[in-house]
């Protein structure tokens, strides 16, 4: 076997793939879950079924960046994996309890009288809803760090329920929201459109709050994340990030009311890229932060070549199967028509 360790620095390669698989998860599972939690104020029910289907093809293969994130930490992270899922075990549960949820009533309310319809209309909602705050508690709570003795989490049950965690689960919950809404711009025509062009008017009050209300807390929440920002030079390289987040916001804002179809799409993903390499720079370079570095959390050199071998080989596929699924499920989605 040849050994990649050698001229490979393995850990930045490895955590490179994480960052790929967890980028991939927010944007293609994100909308989805943004259409699971407008699904009941949509205006008629041809309009739920029509917001369904246009995810339909989707919502399943999207999540299997969420396996591939969890594989990739417990593989080439072992260390922070054992200290992070102690730490997240009950948001991380109810999270995925609610996923299940959200599977179980896009797949069964295809096939349910209109009675029971709304039984799963609203299994899809708060199993969208629930699974997107979670979310943004698990994210919220690795940016404030965990507490740490030795090699284990030494913290409480409940450590990870804070005033930040809950300001990232709401946020995430409407930037999912703007996410979905896009979407739908993108995916659909007349009635349900135009609904969801209000949806995305309305997301934008919010979004932008949160977004300024989250930035300007995280310099405060540990000494290096403040050096990071403001100490000199880096404020100066750093200063475009906000600045092209605002310039984002206008465009997006511009292109909803312009009545663009894909540019707000587009641009919605754009603003969470911002938001994604922010978070990305104030963890920078820590697994567990401010306790362990990558390095530290790292596998054996020859356990993350071996690995980095399968992984050469079915990221691509992977890629492959997700673009081609969005190529031939183009176009507008139809009320009547289901994959």
């Amino acid at each position: 076997m040849i050994d990649f360790s050698s001229f490979l620095n393995l850990p930045i390669i490895w955590l490179c793939i994480l960052v790929i698989s967890i980028f991939f998860y927010v944007l293609l599972d994100g909308f989805d879950l943004g259409v699971g939690i407008l699904l009941p104020f949509a205006p008629t029910e041809d309009c739920r079924d029509t917001m369904v289907n246009s995810i339909s093809p989707f919502w399943d293969g999207n999540e299997t960046w969420l396996v591939l994130s969890g594989g990739v930490l417990f593989i080439a992270f072992p260390l922070a994996y054992s200290i992070v899922m102690p730490a997240l075990y009950l948001p991380i549960i109810l999270m995925l309890v609610a996923l299940v949820f959200r599977g179980m009533a896009i797949e069964f309310r295809s096939k349910s009288s209109p009675e029971k319809k709304k039984i799963w209309n609203g299994a899809f909602h708060f199993g969208s809803l629930i699974a997107a705050f979670f979310q943004g508690i698990v994210l919220g709570t690795v940016m404030q760090g965990f507490e740490v003795e030795g090699r284990v989490y030494a913290g409480g049950e409940f450590s990870w329920l804070t005033a930040f965690s809950i300001t990232t689960g709401i946020s995430l919950v409407f930037g999912y929201i703007l996410l979905g809404a896009t979407w739908l711009v993108l995916k659909t025509e007349k009635r349900t459109q135009e609904w969801a062009k209000k949806c995305a008017l309305y997301s934008m009050i919010y979004v932008p709050i949160f977004m300024a209300c989250i930035s300007l807390w995280i310099p405060f929440i540990a000494e290096e994340i403040f050096y990071t920002w403001f100490k000199i030079p880096n404020i100066l390289y750093l200063l475009p990030i906000p600045l092209m987040t605002v310039i984002t916001i206008y465009f997006l804002y511009k292109s909803i009311i312009e009545n663009n179809e894909l540019t707000p799409f587009l641009l919605s993903i754009l603003l969470f890229c911002f938001g994604f390499v922010g978070f990305g720079i104030s963890l920078w370079p820590w697994a567990v932060p401010r306790k362990i570095t990558i390095w530290e959390a790292a596998a054996a050199p020859q356990s993350l070549s071996l690995m980095l071998i399968g992984v050469v080989i079915i990221l691509p596929i992977i890629l492959t199967y997700t673009g081609y699924s969005y190529y031939v499920f183009r176009g507008k989605s139809q009320k009547g028509k289901i994959y």
